[in-house]
């Protein structure tokens, strides 16, 4: 794993300052401690940062075809490498290393664009082509590694794997855009491709961007997309075969590497999953890293030695304080953007444990997304069952007068708290999902922000996100909408973002098998009733996991990997949330309603209501505006 960075004269070759280019690649060495280089030329420059993982003695980076006119730098992993080399000098390329990083530069002299497609794995490049005086962005088809540009007003084109390594440049504006304010009030996280600042975009996953100077700001173009086709003939007995033969190959292929490897163990079935196949897999033990919590409610780490003992692992568990919040400051500068997850602090945690034994680790995450494991998947199908009943006119008034007069019962049994579900009935398809995973729902933001930020948002609506992407689901089933909804935002803008920032924070590489597209191909064939069964969630997993894991770990409530806030906001944190959210520099934005700030301050700690999410929300915004956005530019 490693970050890359780059400078591009769009329009000339002007000198670009070496010592600039080498801030932007040092600002990201947590991502590569291993090695840093950097590639000149005029009007060109690129930068990276080497974790070293795969051909230790050779692998160096910026790498070059044959001639010296095609260079790479690159951050991921191609995992089927090995079978595109022998195909690849068929074609008459020369091989100077045993290096995935090398098979880009081939590809792309034998494909060009279209090389993308060949390549399985994660990963993000930039990829410069002098004698075409082209660059060519990729990013991966789940969006597992990330990757940032701008274009300068002066034709200066920047990029990395992180923002702060185009802050660091000096010329790219701190402005904040209000349209990713209100997506992040709404979702937690600034949603693809919008970044924080108005200059900067993140490339979409599976999205290329080719950039040829002296030509106009291209548009990126995607190369793949999943489709939803549920068409899969297969029996129930068959497929549940298959997919344990599939993630098999996907676990097989992430366990290369010339360096320790583990993986998180968090005692849920996803997890549990990857290291039973990792088990039959190796002919050693598997390392394995598990957080405890010292509050009984968050801790599931008796699941997870229970999976460790069945296989004898390596197992490593580190108990996380009730009170394990000192990580506020940190995250704002991992993140360079508001980020609303507060589950990062023991994924921070979990990552840093293993950094200690290993250097890879594979983690389950992406299973909930791809085999219908959420809570929320159920809810929505039960509400999609009776918005099917009744059409929208009817039910638009009457179940939105009863949402607005319900009253919200946080505190009541799970039974009694039908305002979300009224709410959720009043609406369409799209509309309720993304009410249902809203972070702060539309009246709240409305109460949130001050009529001068209203006038900003020029009546923009987080939900167009969803909108945008369900346009292109394809897909009129219930249960495909909302997994396709959530591969686009909540996969990549919440939990690969926390993991990747997480992870390389400590320099370790974390790979996700049940993220592997050809498993996400064949998942999407299978007919929605194979992942949901009445009210069981990732049924066809489940069962197919039978043979490998206890029937607790597999048939347990899932816990998710959260953190006491409300207990912290109105304990240990009491007085820093009532300073961050009532103090000074939040009410210097001119964005927020103080009244409103105070109500939930207010509400909170006096136990009348949880606003711990909106709170957290508002804490983490505080402390990017003061570990980000007030940072003064580095003279360029």
């Amino acid at each position: 794993m490693c970050g890359i960075t780059g400078i591009m004269d769009t329009l000339g070759r002007r000198d670009l300052p070496r010592s600039v280019l080498q801030r932007m690649n040092n600002a990201q060495v947590h991502r590569g401690p291993d090695e840093g280089s950097l590639y000149l030329e005029p009007g060109l420059g690129l930068g990276h940062r080497r974790l070293s993982i795969i051909d230790l003695a050779t692998g160096q980076q910026p790498l070059f075809n044959e001639d010296g006119s095609v260079v790479v730098v690159f951050n991921g992993e191609i995992y089927n490498y090995k079978a595109l080399i022998p195909e690849l000098q068929a074609l008459g390329h020369v091989f100077h290393t045993q290096s995935d990083t090398e098979v880009i530069v081939h590809a792309w002299e034998a494909w060009g664009a279209e090389c993308v497609k060949r390549f399985r794995g994660m990963f993000a490049f930039a990829l410069w082509d002098h004698k075409q005086q082209t660059l060519f962005l990729a990013r991966d088809r789940m969006g597992v590694k990330p990757l940032y540009y701008a274009l300068l007003d002066d034709g200066t084109l920047l990029f990395g794997s992180e923002l702060k390594a185009l802050l660091v440049h000096g010329g790219l504006s701190r402005g904040v855009d209000p349209q990713a304010v209100e997506e992040y009030f709404a979702l937690g996280y600034v949603a693809e491709p919008r970044t924080i600042f108005k200059q900067a975009r993140k490339l979409s996953p599976a999205h290329s961007l080719t950039v040829r100077r002296g030509q106009p700001a291209p548009e990126p173009v995607a190369y793949w997309d999943v489709q939803f086709s549920l068409d899969n003939p297969i029996s129930q007995a068959d497929a549940q075969a298959e997919l344990v033969q599939r993630l098999q190959e996907s676990v097989r292929l992430r366990l290369v590497a010339e360096v320790p490897l583990g993986a998180f163990l968090s005692g849920g079935v996803d997890s549990s999953a990857v290291v039973a196949l990792m088990s039959g897999l190796s002919q050693s033990p598997v390392n394995t890293c598990a957080i405890g919590f010292e509050d009984p409610a968050f801790n599931e780490s008796n699941f997870a030695q229970q999976v460790a003992d069945r296989y004898q692992t390596q197992h490593r568990l580190k108990t996380v304080k009730s009170d394990d919040f000192d990580l506020i400051d940190t995250l704002a500068g991992l993140f360079d953007e508001p980020f609303a997850d507060s589950s990062a602090i023991p994924t921070y945690r979990v990552c840093q444990l293993a950094r200690q034994h290993v250097t890879v680790a594979l983690s389950g995450d992406g299973g909930d997304e791809m085999l219908g494991g959420y809570r929320r998947y159920r809810l929505h199908l039960m509400e999609e069952r009776l918005r099917s009943v009744l059409p929208l006119r009817v039910r638009a008034p009457l179940f939105g007068a009863l949402g607005r007069l319900y009253p919200k019962a946080d505190w009541a049994p799970r039974m009694f708290r039908a305002k979300t579900t009224f709410e959720g009935l009043a609406r369409s398809a799209v509309s309720s999902y993304f009410h249902t995973v809203s972070l702060m729902r539309g009246p709240m933001r409305e109460a949130l922000f001050s009529p001068r930020f209203k006038t900003d948002l020029a009546g923009y609506n987080a939900q167009e996100v969803f909108t945008r992407h369900a346009a292109n689901a394809n897909t009129d089933d219930p249960l495909a909408l909302i997994q396709y909804l959530d591969l686009k935002t909540y996969l990549v803008g919440d939990i690969n973002t926390k993991v990747d920032r997480t992870s390389m924070a400590h320099s370790l590489e974390v790979r996700e098998p049940l993220m592997d597209h050809e498993l996400v191909e064949w998942l999407a064939t299978l007919p929605s009733a194979y992942k949901i069964q009445g009210q069981e969630g990732k049924a066809i997993f489940k069962k197919s996991m039978v043979p490998y894991l206890p029937h607790e770990v597999l048939y347990r409530q899932k816990m998710g990997f959260s953190v006491p806030l409300a207990r912290w906001f109105r304990g240990p944190l009491k007085q820093r949330v009532r300073d961050a959210v009532l103090g000074e520099r939040l009410k210097d934005t001119g964005w927020f309603n103080p009244d409103y700030l105070n109500h939930l301050v207010d509400a909170h700690q006096s136990g009348r209501a949880d606003c711990s999410a909106p709170l957290w929300a508002l804490l983490m915004f505080e402390a990017f505006l003061r570990q980000v956005v007030d940072m003064k530019d580095v003279p360029a």
